[in-house]
């Protein structure tokens, strides 16, 4: 097992490109790169260009992984650039990226159900929740496009793997697996994605453990707020995920997997956006007839787990909202963006120690450069 980081949450990763961000991942003491999708190794699908990011990373001894993207129809015109790869056809743009990912080796590829509209409130900032479709039309086009790349990724040996995204439930995911098949399909575990839908880390990672091939680490505060629970990313270990029980049933099911870090990514990289709570209002009577698989089991260690770390903010063991936001990881106003590079940085070495350590207090085997000069 390994850990890298995504590429989305690398800083300065555009500006460096493909081959410097290699690089500089291996000065980071991490073990491997995520590029969400084979167009943001090569927009081009350049085989010459695929073929040297292979190579650096093979020399660099790091891991490289990536994606073919959102796959959902309904999303299609928000990244025309999977219709442009494929002259007009999208299928054949999808296709062309599962063949490029396979051609240098990258066989998991990511695949996610909708976006995040983090400059609306509440559930209309979800693709869950739009008005224009219904969610079952939108899982019912999703299964129809998996079942048309199916084909393509069980010739090419790929699995296309759906992240526990914002939108959607592990139940949902587990019942699109049954349907277009575990030979070809899996799942990116975020590991705080699902707090969204009111999924407890641990339940969920017990749920899909057998079927998870890529992963997203992060952590996330989740508090009481008007309507419901607000959601703000915070560092590996700085929040509400259990790591110490979800690292190690993630390892027992998959032991050849890798941990990459998904975290707050600059403000150089990605623009704080108005609105930067992510409201999960659990009290809406709409948001709740959305959930129909949420059970009252999980939904009480849920609410369980909110109320043990509300105690650890209200003690002053862990800082609130706002607090965190005039920290050395936050901004101190909306106005005044000041969480850069430097604080990037920080954001992603402390999370990569917490992981370390999880990893060595559970036998967890992690081969990186880190570890390796910890050992040294």
């Amino acid at each position: 097992m390994r850990l890298g980081i995504d590429a989305q949450k690398l800083p300065e990763a555009i500006k460096r490109g493909p081959l410097a961000s290699l690089d500089h991942v291996k000065e980071l003491g991490l073990g491997g790169i995520f590029f969400p999708t084979i167009l943001d190794m090569s927009p081009t699908l350049d085989k010459g260009e695929l073929r040297d990011i292979r190579a650096k990373a093979d020399e660099l001894g790091l891991y490289l992984e990536s994606g073919v993207g959102k796959i959902n129809p309904y999303c299609s015109a928000e990244a025309p650039e999977f219709r442009a790869i494929g002259d007009g056809d999208i299928i054949l743009g999808f296709t062309r990226m599962i063949e490029a990912g396979a051609a240098i080796g990258c066989r998991e590829l990511w695949v996610s159900p909708g976006n995040f509209k983090s400059e609306y409130r509440g559930r209309l900032a979800n693709d869950r929740f739009r008005t224009d479709v219904t969610w079952e039309e939108q899982l019912l086009a999703i299964e129809k496009v998996l079942l048309k790349l199916a084909p393509v990724a069980r010739a090419n040996g790929v699995h296309l793997n759906m992240e526990t995204h914002d939108e959607i439930t592990s139940f949902e995911i587990l019942r699109l697996i049954e349907k277009v098949g575990e030979d070809c399909m899996g799942v990116v575990f975020d590991t705080a994605n699902g707090l969204q839908r009111v999924e407890h880390p641990v339940f969920a990672a017990k749920r899909v453990a057998p079927y998870v091939r890529q992963t997203h680490i992060k952590d996330a505060y989740v508090g009481r707020a008007p309507g419901g629970f607000d959601f703000q990313t915070r560092p590996v270990g700085g929040g509400i995920v259990d790591f110490g029980s979800i690292l190690p049933i993630l390892a027992r099911a998959n032991p050849e997997l890798n941990f990459s870090l998904e975290v707050a990514a600059s403000v150089e990289d990605k623009p704080r956006k108005a609105n930067p709570r992510q409201c999960i209002q659990i009290d809406d009577p709409i948001w709740r007839a959305g959930h129909p698989d949420l059970n009252t089991e999980e939904l009480d260690a849920y609410i369980a787990m909110v109320d043990a770390y509300e105690k650890r903010v209200t003690s002053g063991e862990i800082p609130d909202w706002e607090a965190y936001e005039a920290s050395q990881y936050g901004y101190p106003t909306y106005e005044k963006q000041s969480y850069g590079y430097k604080e990037a940085v920080i954001f992603i070495k402390d999370s990569a120690r917490y992981v370390e350590r999880i990893c060595t207090e559970n036998g967890i085997p992690l081969s990186s450069p880190a570890t390796k000069r910890q050992a040294a």
